[in-house]
């Protein structure tokens, strides 16, 4: 039941039971560029916490945590989350998928805002980004952020 004064928006429903299962098989964590680079932040030297909530009243994980830094990071695939330099509105089905990417891009828009609100970096790596090239970024913020407790 929805709480007084706030009402969910619906969420898209999918057209057919095939695309339903597909989406479902659809792994939400542990991908293949995710592993490979945690496997790189890893080589660098750097330990963190993988599909936390970074902060406790916030209902949405970070692909990985550096809670003493106050850095959330998030590995954006380019469909799901809107990339602007590689997203291509589907030709299929589109009433379903604009609406439920453009709610992604909205929520990681709010997650980000919510964070820095409590003092988190957000740090973001899309899937076609030089990895290495990410993984040195956030190896240099990790190392430069200086936290006030």
């Amino acid at each position: 039941m929805a709480s007084a004064g706030k009402e969910r928006a619906s969420r898209p429903v999918p057209t057919s039971l095939s695309v339903q299962l597909r989406m479902e098989r659809q792994p939400s964590r542990d991908t293949r560029i995710e592993l490979a680079f945690r496997k790189m932040l890893h080589g660098r030297g750097l330990r963190f916490r993988v599909h936390r909530r970074p902060l406790a009243g916030l209902r949405r994980t970070a692909d990985i945590v550096f809670a003493r830094k106050r850095v959330a990071a998030f590995v954006d695939g380019c469909f799901w989350h809107g990339c602007d330099a590689h997203f291509m509105k589907p030709v299929s089905n589109a009433d379903y998928w604009m609406p439920k990417i453009e709610a992604n891009k909205r929520r990681d828009a709010d997650t980000d805002a919510r964070l820095a609100s409590c003092g988190w970096v957000s740090f973001r790596v899309w899937e076609h980004e030089d990895l290495e090239a990410a993984a040195d970024r956030l190896a240099e913020l990790i190392t430069r952020r200086q936290v006030v407790a």
